[in-house]
């Protein structure tokens, strides 16, 4: 099993920043995409930011100029910087991938499970 482990939300004003990790375990060897999804109450999860191992990122319109995604392959940890937080960003914010080559003693192997974390709380309210 791979574990993905979030950290950093919170209650924010808004206007306010935060910074989300999600930090991935498990016999990893590498890890191919990586993403940030949300999903606010009565509303379905949606894809906020997601970029690849060669570090081309793709973002949700609402988000674009506001928030930044980045990776850190050799701790295999992903991050969320959310600048000028509004309201409407309130949600439960989830990392997830969908491939993994993890390492068992001297064989790799491709795992293609979909892996999300618990989420983490983003408030953003006055």
């Amino acid at each position: 099993q791979v574990q993905l482990v979030e950290s950093g939300g919170g209650l924010v004003q808004p206007g306010g920043s935060l910074r989300l990790s999600c930090a991935a375990s498990g016999s990893i060897f590498s890890i191919n995409a990586m993403g940030w999804y949300r999903q606010a109450p009565g509303k379905q999860r949606e894809l906020v930011a997601d970029i690849t191992s060669g570090g081309s990122t793709d973002y949700a319109d609402s988000v674009k100029g506001r928030f930044t995604i980045s990776r850190d392959n050799a701790k295999d940890t992903v991050y969320l910087q959310m600048n000028s937080l509004k309201a409407e960003d309130t949600a439960v914010y989830y990392c997830h991938t969908g491939g993994v080559r993890r390492r068992f003693g001297g064989v790799i192997i491709s795992d293609f499970t979909d892996y999300w974390g618990q989420g983490t709380q983003v408030t953003v309210s006055s």
